[in-house]
């Protein structure tokens, strides 16, 4: 339990075996047996076994009423080792089987190329793939950009790392799910995730995309939509899911993550839900509810001279990033071509031959983004 408390921020607090003797009550649910634990989005108190059954048909009952999958479609499984994608892989072939979606799964990961930290996790994600018969993707930075995480850090340093990071995982997935013939990506954004993503938005100043951040699923109107089958889901009871099953994951945080701006949107969602658990839900409901002036408009998505990915731009993001550290120049892509001066970066686009362009062929109509949710 040491591992796993310190590897999620204390999201195990209420996951102790000694629970059901402090609780002294049966569980309200089936109301014969003991209950095992207080479910923090409810705050029921309940079995193992309903718990478990009650996890499993919620998030059923979300793909249902949302129309995630469709009988027949191979569906992508962004697969990190982490709690979140272990569960969603676990529960993705559990309610496949039993409510017979029709789905064919896979696993799909994204190796970075971060030493003492990604390889360590997809050797998680690698029995998993043994453990529940689906097949495994891997895709790595390296064989994609040329450059691995590791690398990056060292021209970049640890302030701008994640922008990096997201975009080109954001890509890689999209290539990778081409890759195998995807017809759609689930991820493992859960409840808290989406909660923090809306108060980004507002702390950013973001209000377009502010508008779409809760929508279930994104990218529909390119080649490969994405959707989040956990977005009503707590990450504590996926720890908890995770625990009581005995699931095998990988819980170390990245070790470039610690100064993300994200992480002190999760400090305060995580204050919040201490003073009322509700309060994830609300924010995610505020999120759905939020009404965008007609004035306020994300930009027109074209596409990229470079690449072929949508971009608001000439170059997408991805293109703009990899250009300045393929010239030496890491932080180029990180201003704004635009500053508030009205100073203007003008890229020269670097001359690609036709061979290249094949190899690292993108999905059409996908956009880069970077926020993806």
């Amino acid at each position: 339990m040491e591992a796993i408390a310190n590897g999620n921020g204390g999201t195990s607090a209420n996951v102790n075996e000694k629970q059901p003797k402090r609780m002294g009550r049966n569980c309200e649910i089936c109301g014969h047996k003991r209950a095992a634990l207080r479910r923090p989005k409810t705050g029921q108190q309940v079995c193992k076994e309903c718990f478990y059954l009650t996890f499993e048909e919620e998030i059923h009952k979300v793909i249902i009423d949302n129309h995630l999958f469709k009988p027949g479609e191979r569906v992508a499984i962004g697969a990190s080792g982490g709690k979140d994608s272990t569960v969603l892989a676990h529960v993705l072939t559990e309610l496949n089987r039993r409510h017979n979606y029709g789905l064919d799964l896979f696993l799909l990961s994204i190796d970075e190329g971060i030493t003492g930290y990604r390889d360590d996790s997809l050797e998680t994600v690698k029995r998993n793939e043994i453990q529940y018969g689906v097949p495994l993707k891997v895709v790595s930075y390296k064989s994609l950009y040329g450059w691995t995480m590791d690398e990056i850090v060292k021209e970049i340093g640890l302030k701008n790392n994640c922008t990096f990071c997201g975009v080109f995982r954001r890509q890689a997935l999209d290539r990778g799910a081409t890759m195998v013939e995807a017809d759609k990506i689930a991820t493992g954004h859960n409840a808290d995730d989406i909660a923090e993503t809306v108060l980004l938005n507002i702390l950013r100043g973001d209000i377009a995309r502010l508008g779409r951040c809760t929508q279930i699923t994104t990218g529909e109107d390119g080649s490969i939509p994405r959707c989040k089958p956990f977005k009503y889901t707590y990450e504590k009871e996926i720890v908890m899911y995770a625990y009581f099953k005995k699931l095998d994951y990988f819980s170390t945080e990245c070790i470039y993550s610690p100064n993300a701006y994200r992480g002190f949107a999760r400090d305060f969602i995580k204050d919040l839900e201490q003073i009322r658990p509700r309060a994830i839900l609300d924010i995610i409901r505020s999120g759905e509810n939020f009404s965008v002036s007609s004035s306020t408009k994300l930009p027109e998505q074209g596409i990229c001279e470079r690449c072929g990915y949508i971009s608001s731009q000439k170059w997408c993001k991805a293109c703009v990033l990899l250009d300045g550290l393929n010239r030496g120049l890491p932080k180029l892509g990180i201003s704004r071509t635009r500053g508030r001066r009205g100073l203007k970066l003008e890229i020269e686009p670097p001359v690609t031959t036709e061979a290249e362009m094949q190899q690292k062929e993108l999905p059409k109509g996908k956009p880069c983004t970077s926020l993806d949710f």
